[in-house]
């Protein structure tokens, strides 16, 4: 009987025209870049920022299902359902959910305001100190989440080749860095549109391949079905039990609103688009586009069990982790294929590439417009602003590049990572909310209100990683079994309790065992109540002196807005450039 080593070393064959299907998708990349950085060259900060405001819907829809969809998604949405089941994919509820809120909401604030970074809002309807915090946040968020999105990949092609993990991310950035410093964001875009069709196809043909080899899609539903994986949605109204219907709609609803409609990353792209009509038709394809990724991957999810239902590989090692499953399920299924490992293992470098590409992107308009423009004396010529815009992204490439370093040899990294999105996720999202809705919330009291909506989800978020990491608060799997491998292993302990919580959790203090579908939420909750109360002490805006533009359309009806310009108190240089529409009184 062979052991794992045996095993492994069999199915890593990643060969020539692995390589040659692997490489064609950089040179794409790259190609993509030289084109729009010297034949079809970006001439102005806004042609770099957003396109000139002349991207059509289609790719730009393309860009938003890159852009949000990582590596980290690809591979860890599947091992979900192999772990768990099908709960998390009623989050989908959620997502149609996100689609109707932020187009009747926010995009309209947003998109008539024609502004670049999605902070400068902060700043006309607050002050300057609240525009500041949203980008430092932001930074925050990104130079932590982007060394895991190259990570997480590069540990997939090391897996399947045995190369270097610190080898092939150095090559990755390079390139990545290359065609979004040259090419600005219509690279990005175009690149995006290569990655997400790159995604859908690597995805297609796992799922096509692997359910052929086992007999069927009908074979993978009936053994997920006997397994207890395919499952009604939980009604539970317990907060505390990992997903439930309740907080996968309304905590779902909230984390991709977050996400989607304030976070600058994905904002960027609908602001690039020519009219508002246009946005939301990219909205509702984007939507389309993550719904039927979504599926895909746990579709690949119920078929990798079906696969290795008698014997799992995550309890004898073959794969070490649960994000490699899908690579090990690749090598397994498609490795007697020549290329179609190179094909798959591309489209999750696809993921990580236009991740990587539009947060290097939107990093550059961030610096610039909130921690540059608005603290030098003189108008920047347009070759300063070139050049600072790609120093951004050659900078924070770098650190990206060094900071995999850590990422490596930090272990619970992963899980703080997880941790500080949602320390800043949700009293960020609560301060836009708070602009958008509440027109008598001042500066003073959205400020109160942020950062302690900061402190308090740092408390929660990381006490909680903490319980998770010491072995304190565990999650109970689907039934997982051993009994029938062909390969001799190590017989570790299983866990498979039949509870939501081990019974060391009860002892765990509540807030720190609610589930992380509830934590946006629960920061954004937490800042809306704060500010609230902080009226009290700094007293209120008038609600008729705020510019209506600023606010979310269906309410401007409740106000009785005058004649008075408030424009004073704002930057000279943002000015309020689309009037209130008669139109829009009424909604």
């Amino acid at each position: 009987m062979q052991n794992i080593e045996q095993v492994l070393g069999e199915l890593q064959r990643f060969a020539w025209p692995d390589y040659v299907a692997f490489v064609a998708m950089f040179l794409l990349c790259i190609g993509i870049g030289i084109y729009f950085g010297f034949m079809n060259k970006s001439v102005s900060e806004d042609d770099y920022m957003l396109g000139g405001r002349k991207m059509l819907v289609i790719p730009i829809a393309f860009s938003l299902v890159a852009s949000f969809v990582s590596g980290i998604t690809l591979l860890g949405l599947p091992s979900e359902v192999y772990s768990y089941g099908i709960q998390y994919l009623y989050v989908a509820s959620g997502v149609i959910g996100m689609a109707v809120v932020m187009g009747i909401f926010y995009l309209p604030v947003f998109h008539d305001l024609n502004i670049t970074s999605t902070y400068e809002y902060l700043e006309i309807r607050f002050d300057r100190r609240l525009r500041l915090y949203g980008s430092f946040m932001f930074a925050i968020m990104n130079v932590a989440y982007l060394p895991i999105v190259i990570y997480v990949p590069a540990l997939a092609f090391n897996q399947v080749t045995g190369i270097g993990v610190h080898t092939i991310t150095p090559i990755v950035s390079i390139i990545c860095v290359f065609y979004t410093s040259l090419g600005g964001l219509k690279a990005v875009v175009w690149t995006d549109v290569v990655q997400a069709v790159s995604m859908v196809g690597a995805l297609l043909l796992v799922a096509i391949k692997g359910s052929m080899d086992i007999g069927g899609a009908g074979v993978v539903l009936e053994r997920a079905w006997d397994s207890g994986r395919l499952e009604a949605p939980d009604l539970s109204i317990d907060p505390t039990v990992r997903h439930t219907f309740w907080c996968l709609f309304f905590g779902g609803i909230v984390y991709w609103t977050q996400t989607n409609a304030v976070s600058q990353n994905m904002i960027q792209r609908y602001l690039a688009l020519p009219t508002l009509a246009d946005a939301r038709k990219a909205l509702c394809i984007f939507c389309a586009g993550v719904l039927i990724l979504m599926a895909l991957c746990g579709y690949n999810g119920l078929l990798i069990y079906a696969t290795y239902q008698t014997c799992d590989p995550i309890t004898t090692k073959l794969a070490k982790a649960r994000d490699q499953l899908l690579p090990l399920f690749v090598m397994d299924t498609l490795g007697e294929m020549p290329g179609m490992t190179g094909l798959f293992i591309a489209g999750v470098f696809s993921a990580a590439l236009s991740s990587l590409s539009t947060c290097l992107n939107s990093m550059s308009a961030v610096v610039l417009e909130d921690f540059v423009k608005p603290y030098v004396k003189k108008p920047l010529s347009s070759a300063s602003i070139n050049w600072i815009m790609r120093l951004v992204v050659v900078g924070v490439g770098t650190l990206c590049v060094c900071l995999v370093y850590v990422v490596e040899h930090m272990g619970t990294v992963l899980q703080l990572t997880m941790s500080l999105e949602a320390i800043t996720n949700g009293p960020l999202f609560g301060i836009f909310t708070l602009g958008l809705f509440l027109p008598w919330i001042n500066g003073n009291s959205a400020l109160l209100g942020g950062i302690t909506g900061v402190i308090a989800m740092s408390w929660v978020s990381l006490n909680a990683q903490w319980a998770i990491a010491s072995g304190a608060l565990k999650y109970s799997t689907k039934p997982l079994n051993v009994m029938q491998c062909d390969y001799s292993f190590e017989l570790t302990t299983l866990a498979n309790s039949t509870a939501h919580l081990s019974a060391s959790a009860e002892d765990i203090f509540p807030l720190y065992r609610m589930s992380y579908m509830w934590y946006t939420t629960f920061g954004a909750s937490i800042t809306i109540i704060v500010a609230l109360l902080g009226t009290l002490v700094f007293g209120k805006n008038n609600p008729n002196k705020v510019d209506p533009v600023l606010l979310t359309p269906c309410i401007r009806k409740f106000f009785n807005f005058g004649s008075d310009k408030p424009m004073d108190a704002y930057k000279p240089d943002i000015p309020l450039q689309h009037k209130l529409r008669p139109d829009e009184v009424a909604l």
